[in-house]
């Protein structure tokens, strides 16, 4: 969705990813996710360490976080995540609601950009780990076809067959008339059939 600046809104895929959390119970914490390696835990953790990072960069201060925006910590997960996750979500929304969020270069994790782009990274982050924790905890997801155009641009240029170390696995291949979210998955490494094994 664009916000009335004409730049992106994080809201919607915010949105999607909040409506999951009051049903990620404790027991689900150690399961898999999509992400090679990740528990649920471990992706709420990255989410808590993301929200942060992303919001520090409308601030174009130093790097808020120069070895990753929030590498997960295994077993650290802060006890009050569903507390603080909603409140980080929301603050993040509001600063890249700011016309200025938009403007110059910023930087998270080493990585610097023009902040017209990683405001889309923010929001590439939200929308594919959105959909790793509905399938991790199995849950439905829904998100607009508005924000998912948004974020196929970003991954189309980014993905490579061989993925993008730290950001995406090698690409898989999707008919033309998949699905956009299809696609978007696609193109960040990940399969649509994926499912936790029980």
């Amino acid at each position: 969705m664009i916000d009335g600046n004409g730049s992106p809104d994080l809201e919607p895929a915010a949105r999607a990813l909040k409506t999951l959390l009051p049903r990620v119970t404790d027991d689900r914490l150690s399961g898999p996710t999509p992400c090679e390696g990740w528990t649920v835990g471990d992706l709420l953790d990255h989410l808590l360490g993301l929200t942060i990072a992303f919001r520090a960069a409308v601030e174009k201060g130093p790097d808020p976080a120069p070895n990753g925006p929030g590498d997960p910590a295994g077993d650290k997960l802060d006890p009050q995540w569903r507390s603080r996750l909603p409140v980080q979500l929301d603050e993040l929304v509001a600063a890249w609601r700011e016309p200025a969020a938009w403007t110059g270069e910023t930087a998270v994790g080493g990585v610097r950009l023009p902040a017209e782009v990683m405001g889309v990274v923010a929001l590439d982050e939200l929308v594919v780990h959105g959909w790793d924790l509905a399938r991790a905890t199995g849950q439905p997801y829904d998100i607009d076809d508005q924000t998912l155009d948004t974020v196929h641009r970003l991954v189309s240029q980014q993905a490579s067959s061989d993925g993008t170390p730290g950001l995406f696995g090698p690409s898989i291949t999707q008919p033309a008339d998949a699905p956009l979210l299809d696609r978007v998955l696609g193109l960040t490494g990940r399969s649509r059939n994926w499912r936790p094994v029980t």
